[in-house]
């Protein structure tokens, strides 16, 4: 049975990283992008970090430039934004493609897993957010204007699992 610790997907850096290092950790899958008007949610997904990472959460940043080119940039424009504008010290990867034949496998299995309205198996926009219990299963899918402080009751009821 495939959980996201069978893939594994590039750092800003180029650093290969397994999901499997994370293995029984609560997890939150986000796709981000640095030209967004959900953007600032960069600021609540630090802060989620923060709160619950001594408890085994963490969250997985992956841009993605498939909506509206807004996230054009290189890994080093990426990395120094996460960094200057909101100290982002949660894992960030390399851009990946969310949609398509390109898409990344981890995300084909995202959504695979956790289809979004009426079964769709895109995603609609940027910030879209899978919570993975420490299984490495999709315990939940959350549409893009979720804030992250609006998860912290299914955050802390994974990490209580």
């Amino acid at each position: 049975m495939t959980t996201v610790y069978d893939f594994s997907a590039p750092l800003l850096d180029g650093t290969e990283q397994p999901l499997d290092s994370y293995r029984g950790q609560v997890l939150l899958i986000v796709n981000t992008a640095s030209r967004c008007g959900l953007t600032p949610q960069y600021q609540g997904l630090q802060a989620l970090q923060e709160r619950y990472q001594a408890q085994g959460f963490t969250v997985l940043g992956f841009p993605c430039n498939q909506f509206r080119n807004q996230e054009p940039g290189s890994a080093d424009d990426i990395a120094e934004f996460c960094d200057t504008r909101y100290a982002v010290r949660f894992p960030v990867f390399d851009k990946v493609e969310v949609n398509g034949d390109g898409a990344h496998p981890l995300w084909q299995y995202l959504v695979r897993e956790a289809p979004g309205v009426l079964g769709s198996r895109r995603i609609k926009w940027n910030f879209t957010k899978f919570l993975i219990g420490r299984d490495g299963k999709v315990l939940h899918r959350y549409a893009p204007i979720k804030t992250p402080d609006s998860l912290v009751a299914d955050i802390e009821a994974a990490l209580k699992r």
